[in-house]
């Protein structure tokens, strides 16, 4: 009888902390602050967003800029640009960057705050935005893209096998 007892009372024990840890299981999606902010997952925090970012982006006057943009961990930037088919000289701009409200773009200002560019961030990718934030549209939309580089991205030396 104290066997039948020990076992009942180990039974009802395991069944109960079952029954509490499937319970107690977090309704993310149900919380406030779930409701009303996408706060965890966002360009900022769920992307390897740092790096060197190269493409050829369009130009009014001449044939393309040619661009590389650098994003370090600390909010700083550096851009070179080019304005291919106008002029050999590389442009710097150096400044620090903010994460929109929406959290999916920056905001680059250069060191003197006469220039500021905007960049939705994607992954491995910025796409230039308008003045007003917005992407661009029209069958040049697809130019305005960055696409991030490693640094070691390089060939490898060969021996000579």
């Amino acid at each position: 009888m104290q066997t039948i007892s020990k076992t009942f009372k180990t039974t009802l024990s395991c069944l109960a902390l079952i029954s509490m840890i499937g319970a107690h299981t977090p309704v993310f999606a149900e919380s406030a602050e779930g409701q009303n902010h996408d706060s965890h997952h966002n360009a900022q925090n769920s992307l390897d967003w740092p790096g060197i970012y190269n493409g050829f982006l369009p130009c009014d006057d001449c044939v393309g800029l040619k661009t590389s943009l650098a994003l370090n961990k600390n909010s700083s930037y550096v851009l070179i640009y080019q304005y291919t088919g106008k002029s050999p000289r590389d442009h710097v701009e150096k400044g620090k960057f903010t994460w929109s409200d929406k959290n999916n773009a920056i905001v680059l200002t250069s060191r003197d705050g006469s220039t500021t560019r905007q960049y939705f961030v994607g992954e491995n990718m910025l796409i230039q935005l308008d003045s007003k934030g917005e992407r661009p549209t029209g069958k040049l939309a697809d130019r305005y893209i960055l696409r991030r580089t490693d640094m070691t991205e390089s060939e490898p030396a060969h021996g000579g096998h």
